[in-house]
């Protein structure tokens, strides 16, 4: 079984500063390498203490290729609708040879109203400038020349530099959360999943999770090959009271800034993003209890995110764990011993017999 870790920034300035905080993730990103992880995961937000302090996920990705040996960046993930396509290819493109060949590319369609209402972009365009531009990138990729006439984007005899290390090219994953069509296109196209089971209902997810697994089956993409990976808040310490009361201030952080960013969806309806109100209502209910009740993180000793993780592995099949452990304002101290607790107590419980 995979792990992987997911740098998802979600504090204040009054937490730290953005230095600090890249600073500890790629410590942390060092030595997970080194414990045996497989991915590390960045995101692409703007504007909000909501991600927003990570614009651009290659150029911290570069920086833990940089400093480690084994572990994949994966982007988590780009946003076709926010980028010019030829820019986004050549530069997961530059990416993939600075880590040797060892990039995920991943990309979304965006949610958040105000970052499109920034970059002057309609979200009733966002899955069809998603698509476009996926199918772009992966032209220049894996194509000489490129020629193309599209919706939003037209260019001529377009050459790629540099090429992707990976051949055909890097494995490509989608991000989704709560949209079926998402879930079903993925598994036609043989593009693994990123799923955020917190976001919604967990068997609604677990609906979309068959469907995106069927789809992937009917298209004669070989059963069994789809990767997916599941975003999810993990704290462990030594005892149950540790864990729940030392994530209790981090999780009411994240809710907080989250808050913030998804504000405008109260004045905002989209066909694209039919029942995103309602989530977004419910995930700002979130507490730590909930999340518990609902076993939607990992949180607690060892041996309690065993049997988290077991839930998890029952209701979604086979899965990687792309765990948050250095959100809200995260210390060194809380954040290094959730890795190494993690590392040492429950990723050996998940090794092969």
């Amino acid at each position: 079984m995979k792990f992987g870790l997911n740098f998802f920034p979600s504090f204040r300035l009054t937490d730290g500063s953005t230095a600090e905080y890249f600073a500890q993730c790629v410590r942390l990103a060092e030595r997970a390498d080194a414990l045996g992880f497989n991915s590390v995961k960045a995101v692409e937000h703007y504007f909000f203490e909501y991600g927003g302090y990570s614009p651009n996920p290659v150029v911290f990705l570069s920086a833990v290729a940089a400093r480690t040996r084994r572990i994949r960046p994966i982007t988590g993930a780009v946003i076709p609708a926010f980028n010019n396509p030829i820019k986004v290819a050549a530069e997961l493109a530059l990416l993939d040879n600075i880590s040797g060949g060892r990039l995920d590319a991943g990309f979304g369609r965006g949610f958040i109203p105000t970052e499109f209402e920034a970059f002057g972009v309609s979200m009733e365009e966002s899955r069809a400038r998603f698509e476009e531009g996926l199918d772009i990138v992966t032209r220049l990729w894996t194509e000489e020349r490129v020629s193309y006439e599209g919706t939003f984007h037209s260019f001529r005899d377009v050459r790629l530099l540099p090429r992707p290390v990976q051949k055909p090219h890097p494995p490509i994953w989608v991000a989704a959360v709560g949209t079926m069509e998402s879930f079903v296109w993925a598994g036609r196209r043989g593009y693994h999943m990123m799923i955020v089971p917190y976001a919604g209902d967990m068997q609604r997810v677990r609906e979309m999770v068959r469907a995106y697994r069927q789809a992937w089956r009917d298209a004669g993409h070989p059963p069994g090959r789809e990767q997916m990976q599941s975003s999810l808040h993990c704290y462990v310490a030594e005892t149950h009271r540790d864990a729940v009361e030392g994530a209790r201030p981090r999780v009411e952080r994240y809710i907080d800034v989250f808050g913030e960013a998804v504000s405008s969806w109260a004045a905002h309806r989209s066909g694209q993003y039919v029942g995103y109100s309602a989530m977004v209502d419910s995930i700002a209910k979130t507490t730590v209890e909930s999340m518990l009740e609902g076993k939607q993180a990992l949180i607690g000793t060892p041996d309690e995110v065993v049997e988290q993780l077991r839930y998890h592995l029952d209701l979604f099949g086979e899965i990687e764990p792309s765990m948050q452990i250095n959100f809200g304002g995260m210390s060194d101290r809380e954040a290094f011993r959730t890795l190494e607790l993690f590392a040492s107590r429950v990723m050996p419980r998940f090794a092969p017999a």
